[in-house]
């Protein structure tokens, strides 16, 4: 897998092991670019290639059958975590797995619910 992270952001952030997540969801062969950035860039990507007004937890660019971008908003990843009663570490794992599964083309639902939990369970991040 190839595998870059871009960080945006001026604070620190938890550290979670995103390459090997994205292997396991993605598999080997795929090209992810994941960036964690704050509101102001999600908003603005959200708003150019998805034209909503919003600022989302989490953007999911599929590029080619074995290419794409993640855009993780860890500020709001936080303040979600707060209002949930969980750390922002399983907040932040639980959305970076659900982009990887936008990626792989999976749609919401009961399914893709079930695959997340599996996953942060595999990698020991629910509490």
């Amino acid at each position: 897998m190839s595998f870059a992270l871009t960080s945006t952001l001026r604070e620190s952030y938890p550290k979670l092991p995103y390459k090997e997540i994205a292997e396991h969801v993605l598999g080997t062969s795929f090209d992810l670019s994941l960036v964690l950035c704050a509101d102001g860039l999600a908003t603005r990507m959200n708003a150019t290639y998805r034209k909503k007004t919003y600022s989302p937890n989490v953007l999911s660019f599929p590029y080619e059958k074995s290419s794409g971008e993640i855009f993780l908003n860890v500020p709001k990843a936080a303040r979600e975590a707060r209002k949930l009663g969980i750390s922002h570490k399983e907040r932040l794992a639980l959305l970076f797995v659900h982009g990887c599964h936008h990626l792989k083309g999976h749609q919401h639902g009961d399914t893709m619910e079930r695959l997340e939990q599996n996953i942060l369970r595999h990698f020991g991040l629910t509490e």
